[in-house]
Order: structure tokens, then sequence, then C-alpha cells
């Protein structure tokens, strides 16, 4: 943990008001003026994340279950870059392209290796469109 609390203060901008930017390479870069996270009061702030591979920003081949494996390990990555992880996570909100992918997206998100025996409070929603037209968006509340 003491690596990564280094390579968050390395790494996270300030913000004002008390407020770290966050940005990692290890998770695709943001398509838009905003932040990968936002560190404030011992919590963790995660945008949105597509299924994009970090490394060529390319969306992800497959269906809902590779872009929701995707999806999770971005948020990974980001949480791992501020001293966090997915088991610290307390609110999701899940975008979905649409309601028939649930039971799939489920079965990926809900696997224990990634919120482990206590998943978050969540929400999903299905959306008109996500960007570059993916299946699948989470965004996360987490714990430092």
């Amino acid at each position: 943990m003491l690596a990564s609390s280094r390579l968050f203060r390395r790494r996270g901008k300030p913000v004002a008001n008390g407020k770290k930017a966050v940005q990692t390479d290890t998770a695709p870069k943001a398509l838009g003026p905003y932040s990968q996270a936002i560190v404030a009061n011992g919590m963790v702030f995660c945008a949105g994340q597509i299924p994009l591979d970090p490394a060529t920003g390319d969306l992800v081949a497959g269906g809902i279950a590779e872009q929701t494996h995707q999806v999770l390990k971005n948020l990974r990555a980001v949480l791992k870059a501020t001293g966090s992880d997915l088991d610290r996570s307390v609110k999701t909100t899940v975008f979905l392209k649409s309601m028939d992918s649930f039971t799939a997206m489920n079965e990926v998100y809900g696997r224990p290796e990634y919120f482990g025996a206590n998943p978050p409070a969540r929400s999903t929603v299905e959306v008109a469109r996500l960007p570059r037209d993916v299946l699948v968006e989470i965004e996360v509340v987490a714990l430092v």
C-alpha cells in the first residue's frame, strides 16, 4: 500500500479545495476534459470507464461479458493508483445499452475477484447511447 500511496502522490494532480485528480497510464486516458478519478475526504470518485484497452485505446472485442470484464479491470487500475481497490467500493452505477444484457453483465460483475463477499450498493440503468457505442459503462465510488 505504501508504494501505491507514493505513486498517487507522484501522479496525483492537486485540484482546488483539497481534491486530487488521478491519472494513471494503466487505465484508458479520459476521452474528454475530465479526470479518471478524484480523491477527496478519504473517498475515490471514479469517472465512468468503458471497455477500452489501455495500451491501444481500442475497444475490446466481444460482447457484454468481455466488455464488463475490461471495464472492471480499468476501474481496478484507477483505484489501485490511489491505493484503493474494487473491494473498497461503496457504490457503483452501471450504464447498459440494453437491459437485455443485465443477466450476462451480472455474471461477470458478481464474480468474487471483483468486489469480494460484500459488493457495493449499485444502480443499473439502460441508456440510449454510450461513448464509442459500447455496451456497458461503470462508475465507482470507493474508500481510499
